[in-house]
């Protein structure tokens, strides 16, 4: 059982496979697996490719560069030593930290306006499901989209021509018929603050989003183009072993936090690399340092939990038909290029929390 939006429960528990020793874990909606590297599996070619646009206003939280002198949380120093902390226990097991991305991410869809629409039948019958099922009636889904592989099923999709964005939580197609457990749906994506509000579609809800916080699956993706172009205008998404219990951090709408412990980060917490730091000197490779760069200038936002390993998500290129990341990686693993990462350097801005 989980709270969406302080009050409204929503009782779906989906088991899914651990990832070791073949027992089982219940998490429930939006939650994410990642995971050590995952099998790499081919890339099927579609007609849809993903765009390079940032979403959301330029003064939403993603796209609003931090100032140096932005407030720290006054217990900064004690939160970030216990993370980096985890870092090293991680590392030392060999599990992360991780980027997912043929695994566990997602895809993004960019289809244009004419694209064939097509019912996504919601999987919740409950009355708070109500206006979702509506707004997944009619959606511009390709029959060649494919969600990414990984318990999650996600998929992102995009409308330029109509400002409009869809995503789904276990996407799947069932007797020729696309299904989805959760999701969410946006309008005017272009001036959005970046999370989902009742504004955000006709009957919109503040727990819509197929992440556990209702921070968008695009929200904080790092894009096949950014790292091609080695430059990344906007925050990061990251997700986290486990989170704060009863309190989530803005941007974040909502938690699925089960930590008791006074040094657990909450979803929406975020991180920055100290202003001071001089990353060119570091002598990052160039994924990494794209990366560092991003976090220090608009930082790290606490996305999700994964019940293993902290991770970014970098965009699923199944819609692009090829996987550019073993060249994009220099050949190293994920787990190899963020041993890298300056995460001793991290700093945690002021939070403005709220019961969840």
């Amino acid at each position: 059982m989980i709270r969406l939006s302080g009050a409204v429960p929503l009782a779906i528990v989906v088991l899914v496979v651990a990832g070791c020793g073949g027992g089982h874990r219940a998490e429930p909606p939006g939650t994410t697996s990642a995971t050590a590297p995952p099998a790499s599996r081919p890339v099927r070619r579609t007609p849809a490719h993903s765009t390079v646009a940032r979403p959301f206003a330029p003064t939403a939280v993603w796209n609003l560069r931090l100032p140096d002198d932005a407030a720290l949380d006054p217990r900064s120093h004690e939160l970030v030593r216990a993370f980096v902390a985890d870092i090293a226990r991680q590392r030392k097991a060999a599990i992360g930290p991780w980027i997912q991305t043929t695994n566990s991410s997602s895809p993004v869809y960019t289809v244009p306006r004419g694209q064939r629409r097509v019912p996504v039948v919601l999987d919740v019958r409950e009355a708070y499901g109500r206006t979702l099922r509506r707004a997944f009636r009619s959606v511009p889904l390709p029959s060649t989209a494919r969600p990414a592989q990984g318990p999650d099923r996600h998929l992102t999709l995009l409308q330029p021509a109509t400002d409009s964005m869809w995503e789904f939580w276990h996407l799947r197609r069932e007797n020729g018929r696309w299904r989805a457990a959760w999701g969410g749906a946006m309008r005017n994506v272009s001036t959005n603050p970046g999370y989902f509000t009742r504004g955000s579609w006709p009957g919109g809800e503040p727990y819509w989003g197929a992440t556990a916080t209702s921070l968008p699956l695009i929200a904080g993706l790092i894009r096949i183009s950014e790292l091609e172009r080695g430059r990344i205008d906007h925050a990061l998404a990251i997700a986290i072993p486990n989170a704060r219990a009863k309190a989530a951090a803005w941007p974040a709408q909502r938690t699925d936090g089960t930590l008791s412990a006074p040094v657990a980060l909450p979803e929406g917490a975020r991180l920055r690399l100290d202003p001071k730091l001089d990353i060119a000197a570091l002598d990052l490779p160039p994924a990494v340092r794209a990366i560092a760069v991003a976090a220090q200038r608009y930082g790290l936002i606490v996305r999700d939990k994964t019940l293993h390993a902290t991770g970014f998500f970098a965009e699923d290129p199944t819609p692009s038909g090829r996987n550019p990341y073993p060249r994009l990686f220099g050949g190293r693993t994920p787990g190899e290029l963020l041993a890298r990462f300056p995460w001793e350097h991290l700093q945690l801005v002021k939070m403005r929390l709220r019961a969840s």
